[in-house]
């Protein structure tokens, strides 16, 4: 009975060991993909074990549990510690049977049915732990042992070591990577929200690495890094030239398959260059996959400062409401006026540019310009770089840091005056 009432708030149970578990291992947080496996395998895990506990199932009729096994093999892949795996179960454990006992302890039963239970609880949940770490152990040794075989896992260790800013011999680096590092560089991240099987995915993100390549004129062949079967990083060559044909790479993405995501960082030369642009590509990846609905190109270059402040959308979302008011509302009509709004800012708040590039006539440029001040309750005027900003989130990360629709107008008259700054 105790395990049907935790398996009623299954969800919430999840949730929290999941998140007690980013927080007690810094090694496993951080990476979305891995974050998002975790708590598929915390969910199977939490799963399995009531499932256990309802219907006494002996250990030995288990069969292997895909988002378990689909973890450990994660962390093998982006070399993280088998210890960061066997804490998770240890600590996940731990945090699971609170539940469970403060689930029993609520509940009117007697001191002996209470101690029978309790035994049993930790009898068949111990025996589970061990079971499962023992078998994710020996997954992910193998994947390992897979992974490290390749060439490919003897030029990551050498980017990890350049990633890291270890001590690197630069002609032994070049020559073990295939790739001049004293030359301008163009990081990319690549990969595919669903994975596919036997490396496909991967062959897959490595044809389009050397497509957009061969479109931006790179001399040579781009430095290809898998990361996990899904995702990849990469550098284009680009010699002493340092522009970028953004709408030409913008186009090798879009007639990929829709599934594939890329990030780009900037030019940046020799070897701090080569670390650079892919923390940039980092920072796009972060506001790639926290965007609804996300683009299929991110250019780091040109949402810098939304990717900056990526790391807490909370907050985010809540300055992007005081900038915008109810004209942060996810609704039709205000999209229409923050996009008259925004190309009415990049064009230095020329009507007559305006009206040109949204092909409209000048009085409605006017019209809406007037509109969308009266809903923000402050003139475009005010707080003009902040306004940039903030419809260049709405641009990239869309519903993330909109209201719902009616949520505006409820907000605007709770303060008397909507979306006015101070």
């Amino acid at each position: 009975m105790s395990a049907a009432n935790v398996e009623s708030q299954f969800t919430e149970v999840c949730r929290d060991v999941w998140e007690h578990l980013l927080i007690e291992i810094p090694e496993i947080s951080g990476d979305g993909v891995v974050e998002k496996i975790l708590l598929a395998s915390v969910k199977e895990n939490v799963a399995t074990l009531l499932h256990i506990f309802e219907n006494d199932i002996p250990l030995e009729s288990l069969e292997g549990l895909s988002a378990p096994d689909e973890y450990a093999r994660r962390l093998a892949q982006r070399d993280i510690s088998v210890s960061a795996l066997i804490r998770a179960y240890r600590i996940g454990h731990w945090r699971f049977l609170q539940w469970c006992l403060d689930e029993l302890a609520g509940r009117q039963v007697d001191d002996v049915v209470s101690a029978a239970v309790n035994r049993r609880m930790l009898k068949v949940s111990f025996a589970y732990i061990d079971n499962i770490t023992e078998h994710v152990i020996q997954v992910y040794h193998q994947e390992r042992e897979h992974w490290l075989l390749g060439r490919t896992a003897v030029c990551g260790a050498r980017v990890r070591d350049i990633l890291a800013e270890k001590a690197v011999d630069l002609d032994s680096a070049e020559a073990a990577l295939g790739y001049r590092l004293q030359q301008n560089h163009l990081g990319l991240l690549a990969w595919l929200p669903v994975l596919t099987d036997g490396g496909a995915g991967l062959a897959r993100l490595a044809r389009l690495a050397h497509e957009i390549a061969k479109e931006l004129d790179c001399l040579a062949r781009p430095l290809f890094i898998p990361r996990d079967e899904g995702l990849a990083w990469a550098w284009l060559p680009f010699g002493s030239h340092s522009d970028v044909a953004w709408e030409r790479l913008s186009s090798v993405v879009e007639s990929a398959e829709p599934a594939v995501q890329v990030c780009a960082g900037s030019v940046q030369r020799g070897i701090e260059g080569f670390r650079r642009t892919n923390r940039e590509a980092l920072r796009a990846q972060e506001l790639a996959t926290a965007a609804s609905p996300g683009h299929r190109l991110t250019a780091y270059s040109q949402v810098a400062p939304v990717a900056l402040m990526c790391k807490n959308l909370p907050d985010l979302r809540a300055w992007v409401w005081s900038v915008l008011g109810p004209l942060a509302v996810d609704d039709e009509q205000y999209s229409q006026l923050r996009e008259t709004l925004q190309d009415f800012l990049t064009t230095g708040c020329s009507y007559t540019a305006t009206a040109r590039t949204e092909i409209l006539h000048k009085n409605t440029v006017h019209y809406r310009i007037r509109k969308a001040e009266k809903i923000m309750g402050h003139s475009v005027e005010a707080g003009h770089a902040d306004l940039e900003v903030a419809l260049l989130a709405v641009q990239y990360l869309g519903s993330t840091v909109m209201r719902a629709s009616g949520e505006g107008t409820q907000a605007g008259r709770r303060s008397g005056s909507p979306g006015r700054r101070r």
